[in-house]
C-alpha cells in the first residue's frame, strides 16, 4: 500500500473543482465536516489521492448529503453520517484493507440503494457507477464516472431519476433521519405487492442490516 504522503497532492488536488461544482449546483449540498485524523486514515485506506475528486472528497469531507439527505456521498465520515467510505465496503467490496476491490460503494440512498463503483467485477467497464436498485435487486449501469457522479448529484433532476419512490412528505423524514440509517419498506419494493410507494409502510432501520437484506433477497430471486 503506499504512504499517505504519496496520496495527499498538494501541488494539483481536485477539491477546488469539486467546490466549483458545488458552488453552482442545482440541489441541495451539505458539506459534511471532516476530522483531519479520520481523513488521513479513510485516504489512507481506500489508496486514492487527493488529485482525483474521490480522494478530495474522502481528505476534505466528512461526506456529503444530497436533498438533505436522500443521497449520501461517502467520505470520511461524520456524526451526521457516521461511516467512511473504506469502513464501509470492508466486508462488502473487501476483506481487508489493502485487498483487490471488485467495487467500491460510494454512496447510497434513503431508500437502500447503492450506487457503485465498478473495479471489474460489475461489468467490463471499470471506473464506471452502476446503481443497485431496491426495486428490481439489480445492479444497473449509469454510464457515469465518478466524477460525472458527483455532477449528477450536483445538478440532475432527482425527482424524475427517483419518478414514483418519493412519497408526499419525503423530504422531512429523510432529513429526520441518521445517515446511517435507511428506510425498509413493506410490501418491498421489488414485489409487485410494492410498487405504489404512498401505501407501502416504511421505518427507518440500519443501512447495514438492509444492505445485507437485500443482497440475500437478490441471491434468492
Amino acid at each position: 500500500m503506499r504512504k499517505l504522503e504519496e496520496l495527499i497532492n498538494e501541488e494539483d488536488p481536485a477539491w477546488p473543482m469539486v467546490q466549483e461544482w458545488i458552488e453552482t449546483a442545482n440541489n441541495k449540498v451539505e458539506i459534511l465536516a471532516v476530522d483531519p485524523e479520520k481523513a488521513k486514515d479513510a485516504l489512507f485506506h481506500t489508496q486514492v489521492t487527493t488529485r482525483s475528486p474521490m480522494g478530495a472528497v474522502i481528505y476534505m469531507t466528512g461526506g456529503m448529503l444530497i436533498d438533505d439527505g436522500w443521497i449520501r456521498i461517502l467520505g470520511s465520515g461524520s456524526p451526521k453520517l457516521n461511516r467512511s467510505l473504506p469502513d464501509w465496503n470492508k466486508g462488502k467490496a473487501f476483506e481487508e484493507f489493502g485487498d483487490a476491490v471488485p467495487f467500491l460503494i460510494v454512496a447510497d440512498d434513503a431508500l437502500g440503494g447503492s450506487f457503485v463503483l465498478n473495479g471489474g467485477g460489475l461489468g467490463d467497464d471499470p471506473g464506471m457507477i452502476y446503481y443497485f436498485a431496491p426495486d428490481t435487486l439489480s445492479y444497473e449501469p449509469l454510464d457515469l464516472s465518478y466524477s460525472e457522479f458527483l455532477t449528477f448529484c450536483f445538478d440532475n433532476d432527482l425527482d424524475s431519476f427517483y419518478k414514483g419512490f418519493r412519497w408526499k412528505d419525503w423530504r422531512t423524514e429523510v432529513s429526520d433521519m441518521p445517515g446511517d440509517k435507511a428506510f425498509s419498506f413493506f410490501p418491498f419494493l421489488w414485489t409487485v405487492q410494492g410498487k405504489d410507494i404512498e401505501k407501502n409502510s416504511r421505518e427507518p432501520v440500519p443501512a447495514e442490516e438492509l444492505y445485507h437484506l437485500n443482497l440475500s433477497f437478490r441471491e434468492k430471486l
